[in-house]
């Protein structure tokens, strides 16, 4: 009798997701927004990275082989559309991660304070939307950024939670506006990002034990978790209209 010896079966590698496509991310020098353009990276895409840091948008740049970057103040809507103008073609996705949360008590905000807060990350996504209307595919889709932290009533957060809880709805109708372009919100719970311990400073790491102690999933939610989110809803050609929690069960335990 003859032995033979089978080698084992060779599965083809899974294609890259995103092969052939290009991912701008506004707001990608650093954080969630970096790791997004990483991983977009990683399953083919080409990548374009906007910021406010050159320096750090060059580095970044870098880091994910970028196929190009602009510098600008994404809450200005002029220099805004001036980068979708300049666009060379037609895009894929678009990722938004800059802005960021105001957390302050709200009968000591000024009015301009307020109307910041209450108005600054809606309006940005609105922007957005306006560019994106006339240069992403019509199977692609626009990913947003929100939170889960200020949904419930907290003493300090009347500002942070009101805008908030105004995304998903606006989200969901630009899903309409934009169709069959797919529009979605991420929203997450503490994320373990330079912003975060900008926000939180001395106090950060008592912050990351308290959550591995409490958190179902016994660690800190990092970028790279919500950067496969993102890549996730863009390849899911399903999704649209959406909001994603994405927190670590962070609002089953506090």
């Amino acid at each position: 009798m003859t032995n033979t010896t089978h080698s084992p079966r060779q599965l083809d590698p899974r294609p890259p997701n995103l092969l052939g496509q290009t991912v701008v991310v506004i707001g990608g020098s650093a954080g969630i927004g970096l790791e997004t353009a990483r991983r977009a990276q990683a399953e083919g895409a080409d990548v374009i990275l906007t910021g406010r840091n050159v320096e750090r948008l060059k580095e970044a740049a870098l880091q994910v082989n970028a196929q190009r970057t602009a510098a600008f103040d994404a809450n200005d809507p002029a220099a805004l559309q001036a980068f979708f103008g300049d666009l060379a073609g037609p895009i894929d996705h678009i990722m938004v991660t800059a802005g960021a949360p105001h957390y302050s008590p709200p009968l000591q905000m000024s009015a301009d304070e307020a109307r910041q807060g209450l108005t600054e990350h809606l309006l940005l996504a609105l922007e957005v939307a306006r560019g994106a209307a006339t240069k992403v595919k019509a199977a692609g889709s626009l990913v947003f950024m929100g939170g889960t932290g200020a949904r419930r009533p907290r003493l300090g957060l009347a500002i942070a939670s009101t805008a908030t809880v105004a995304m998903p709805a606006l989200v969901a109708n630009l899903a309409l506006e934009l169709a069959p372009i797919r529009v979605n919100l991420i929203a997450a719970g503490f994320v373990d990002t330079p912003l975060s311990a900008s926000i939180l400073g001395r106090d950060l790491d008592k912050r990351r034990d308290e959550l591995r102690a409490k958190l179902p999933i016994r660690r800190v939610v990092g970028p790279g978790d919500v950067a496969a989110l993102a890549v996730h809803i863009m390849n899911n050609t399903a999704l649209t209209g959406a909001t994603f929690d994405i927190d670590g069960g962070q609002q089953l335990v506090f």
